[in-house]
């Protein structure tokens, strides 16, 4: 149903950034970091002309609600063809089955009536009945599939950060055409030198700020890098052991995460 990717922001300057500033990080608890959003880019796997975009870049929707519907005319024909063919061979079981039951009874009733052979030709032709409805059902529900992807919906709230495509223009399948950002998906990154790392475990939280912000975000790690960065041109040795670090990530509640925008530079303070 949905293709879903990883939008990572480049660090490489707020990477700088922290090791400019790392001295009075480490005394303070304070760290640089920056907001991140993993997008989730809903499309079709099937192609096909756009022919309604139900939502704009900016909007807000809810988990279930429209999103964009592509072409549908042929699917809707195959599945309308499908669905008479399994009303047929409903009615040839049916048919079958009669002509079965009504075999079986003469036989029991007199065994001259009807021949072993002949009751035996009519359970084979309601057993290929039964068959051949139920790859007519298959069929019905291979189509409605199809017919279902062209058009696609919110897995979750989120904000619609971009919209992909415009009305009329051809969508390649699996090609996205609308970009979200669930709330749950926005999470801050940041950077810690390796003798703070004992001092952060998951579940922890952070605050974190920004220019103009209202108040200090609260965010729980919940994860934290076993590899260790630096920013070239450093040179691993005993004497800048002190610039290696450790990335942290932490999460924020939805109604907090609204607020936020990827690529934000903000501060962490590490909340004892």
């Amino acid at each position: 149903m949905n293709l879903r990717k990883t939008a990572i922001l480049s660090a490489g300057l707020l990477l700088s950034a922290v090791f400019i500033t790392g001295c009075s990080g480490k005394s303070s608890g304070m760290f640089q970091g920056y907001i991140e959003g993993e997008y989730v880019y809903v499309a079709s796997p099937i192609g096909g002309t756009l022919t309604n975009l139900a939502v704009a870049r900016g909007e807000e929707v809810k988990a279930g609600q429209l999103l964009f519907e592509l072409e549908h005319d042929s699917e809707a024909a195959s599945l309308n063809e499908a669905e008479k063919n399994l009303a047929q061979a409903e009615a040839n079981l049916a048919l079958s089955q009669s002509e079965y039951a009504r075999r079986k009874q003469l036989r029991e009733d007199s065994l001259e009536v009807i021949s072993a052979e002949e009751l035996d030709q009519a359970l084979a032709q309601r057993d290929a009945d039964q068959a051949r409805v139920g790859s007519q059902k298959a069929a019905v529900a291979k189509a409605r599939w199809s017919f279902d992807q062209k058009q696609q919906s919110a897995p979750t709230n989120a904000f619609v950060h971009d919209t992909l495509y415009r009305v009329g223009e051809w969508v390649a399948a699996a090609n996205p055409v609308v970009e979200l950002l669930p709330p749950t998906n926005v999470k801050v990154r940041f950077f810690v030198p390796q003798e703070m790392l004992p001092q952060i475990k998951p579940g922890q939280t952070v605050s974190v700020t920004f220019d103009g912000g209202q108040h200090a975000y609260s965010a729980t790690v919940n994860y934290i890098s076993t590899q260790v960065e630096f920013t070239p041109p450093v040179i691993y040795s005993q004497e800048n052991r002190s610039k290696l670090v450790y990335m942290i990530e932490a999460k924020f509640l939805p109604a907090d995460a609204a607020e936020l925008r990827p690529g934000q530079p903000v501060d962490v303070h590490i909340n004892p």
